[in-house]
């Protein structure tokens, strides 16, 4: 932290789409070193080109077991990044400028990370630029979502910008009142794009919850060195979930390191500010009062909240490009981020929160996972 501050790299967003740029790694971060050129470049040229051319939360029963789904697995998952043993917590974090330019070079002495208040020591990671990315896509087909999914059917060559690295996949779950796969793991974009295209129209419901418990728990199932993504696409709140209680969530996605990122259907200007402003600085509480805040949080917009959590983006759209764009940026911010790791100095089981900041004021703004879950030793 001492010494003379260093000048960060800043790239514009259309530098990251030319053809010139050097390869960002995955979820981390290129300090300097020479590296072959972004496959994810050529897959962004293709998808432009391609495209060019063609109420409240209801009240929930007591837990029950998830409905067993094609392609999952009722084995219990063993590759959680945060484990008893270990207790190694996953941080992937974004640093960017509010003009879109994201800050590279940035050392472990340039940020300060925070667990329940108190200072940690951390690690930056460098070396993830060849990880390959499994990839769950969640499209509500309940409801309005109707409505979107002309929208909806132009998704499956944007997924190429998720699937640039050698050995990644992508799964489809479609959703109403219950979650279903759609289509199981496979690389083929062009296989995804076309069950996107045959979308049938569910009944009213939309089981966010329930749906983000059974995609956290495909992507739990793929192999631990893939970076894991939910890209979930839907209305803001939950309607029908059964058998996943906010809690229960909570603590899952406290426990995981899939990465959320939301696209929702677009809700009024106030509430979207509303969902801007609150960021959750405020709330380094206790466990218990934390827990409830989240809990009220998903009754407002379960989608914006869950994103939050896990580190991930909560974004809105209205148009077709406004759509694209909205995967197009998630894309890109979930490969250029710094990957931070830390050992909690303090071990206390259940719901920690987490703050991360640069030393030095760049006038960006961070994103970063907001809490995560300890579970008590054996």
């Amino acid at each position: 932290m001492g010494g003379k501050p260093r000048t960060p790299t800043c790239l514009t967003q259309n530098q990251f789409l030319d053809k010139s740029l050097t390869f960002i790694p995955l979820f981390g971060v290129n300090l300097g070193r020479k590296s072959r050129r972004l496959p994810l470049t050529l897959a962004a040229t293709a998808v432009f080109a391609a495209l060019a051319t063609t109420g409240a939360a209801q009240q929930i029963p007591p837990a029950e077991p998830p409905l067993p789904m094609p392609g999952s697995h009722a084995e219990p998952s063993v590759q959680t990044i945060i484990r008893t043993t270990t207790n190694e917590v996953l941080v992937p974090t974004l640093v960017e400028k509010k003009d879109g330019d994201v800050i590279y070079g940035l050392k472990p002495g340039d940020f300060v990370l925070t667990d329940n208040g108190v200072p940690q020591k951390i690690r930056v990671q460098e070396e993830m630029d060849t990880a390959p990315v499994a990839l769950v896509v969640a499209v509500e087909e309940g409801g309005v979502s109707a409505l979107e999914f002309d929208k909806l059917a132009k998704l499956g060559p944007l997924l190429d910008l998720f699937l640039a690295e050698p050995g990644s996949q992508a799964a489809l779950v479609g959703f109403d009142s219950r979650p279903h796969l759609i289509r199981d793991f496979t690389h083929s974009s062009d296989d995804l794009g076309d069950s996107l295209k045959q979308l049938d129209q569910g009944n009213g419901g939309d089981a966010i919850l329930d749906t983000v418990n059974y995609a956290v728990s495909l992507l739990e199932d793929q192999p631990k060195s893939y970076r894991r993504v939910l890209l979930l696409v839907s209305e803001k709140r939950d309607h029908g979930s059964k058998h996943t209680r906010p809690e229960q969530l909570v603590e899952k996605i406290g426990r995981s390191d899939v990465l959320v990122l939301s696209v929702s259907f677009s809700p009024s200007k106030a509430e979207l500010m509303h969902d801007i402003k609150d960021s959750g600085d405020d709330r380094i509480m206790n466990p218990v009062s934390t827990i409830a805040m989240i809990v009220q949080a998903f009754k407002k917009n379960v989608s914006k909240e869950i994103a939050h959590m896990s580190g991930g983006e909560y974004n809105t759209f209205t148009g077709d490009k406004g759509f694209e764009q909205r995967v197009v940026d998630a894309a890109k911010h979930a490969r250029n981020r710094y990957l931070i790791t830390f050992s909690p100095s303090d071990p206390t089981p259940g719901l920690h929160t987490i703050h991360v900041n640069t030393v030095q004021d760049y006038g960006a703004r961070i994103v970063a996972r907001a809490n995560y879950w300890l579970a008590p030793g054996p």
